[in-house]
């Protein structure tokens, strides 16, 4: 068994697991329940009443976080010739097509978001098992199968996120740094959870937002008061 550290024993002791925190409350202790040296990730898990089971109760979409990821993001626009100046234009960090595509066929993934159009899914399709279980596939849905390229790329880079549920109804997604302020954290989350409510399959029945769980890097989970948010 693991033992627990003195420091260890100081951060979990300033959470009552007990009890669920106010978004504000929890934007504050997941920085202050901080452990790592670096600027740790904050995460928010969101259990939602649906049925996995079922397709129509799927919830899959984007969200403009106010305040970014924090994360530098590298795009990847799978294009022809006359959308390449656009998508440079508007910061993409590769652009191309046939190239990249060999190049994902050899295993090389290193981007964030991959950016295509309507026009070339016919070649992008074939990598959908390699991209697939990366998360990198594109997706007409989360507006990254697009012809408006040049918005998608500037969405991207300025903190959008995609998220869908998991075989356990979870989503699971970024929310900032905990070099973020409190209230920023507090207002990406926020976005995050309105936009996810709006997504309400009609076949869901009862509570929809179940519970809500932050937390950074390696540090403990923070639970919220879901009626304050609903």
């Amino acid at each position: 068994m693991t033992k627990i550290t003195k420091k260890r024993k100081q951060i979990l002791s300033k959470v009552d697991t007990t009890q669920p925190y106010s978004l504000e409350e929890a934007a504050k202790l997941v920085k202050e329940t901080n452990t790592t040296k670096f600027d740790a990730t904050i995460d928010v898990a969101i259990r939602l009443g649906i049925d996995p089971k079922k397709s129509n109760q799927l919830v899959r979409g984007t969200a403009m976080l106010p305040h970014g990821t924090g994360k530098s993001v590298k795009v990847l626009a799978l294009v022809l010739p006359d959308k390449e100046e656009e998508a440079k234009k508007h910061g993409a960090d590769y652009v191309g097509l046939d190239e990249y595509i060999e190049k994902i066929k050899g295993g090389w993934t290193d981007v964030d978001v991959i950016i295509t159009t309507p026009n070339v899914m016919g070649k992008v399709g074939a990598l959908g098992k390699i991209l697939g279980p990366r998360g990198l596939m594109p997706n007409p849905k989360t507006g990254t199968v697009t012809i408006e390229v040049g918005k998608a790329v500037q969405d991207a880079k300025a903190g959008k996120v995609e998220f869908k549920t998991d075989k356990t109804g979870i989503i699971h997604s970024v929310a900032g740094k905990v070099s973020f302020e409190p209230q920023k954290i507090a207002e990406n989350v926020n976005e995050l959870v309105q936009t996810i409510i709006k997504l309400k399959p009609a076949t869901a029945k009862g509570a929809y937002i179940k519970s809500i769980t932050l937390s950074s890097t390696m540090g403990p989970g923070i639970k919220l008061d879901t009626k304050n948010i609903n």
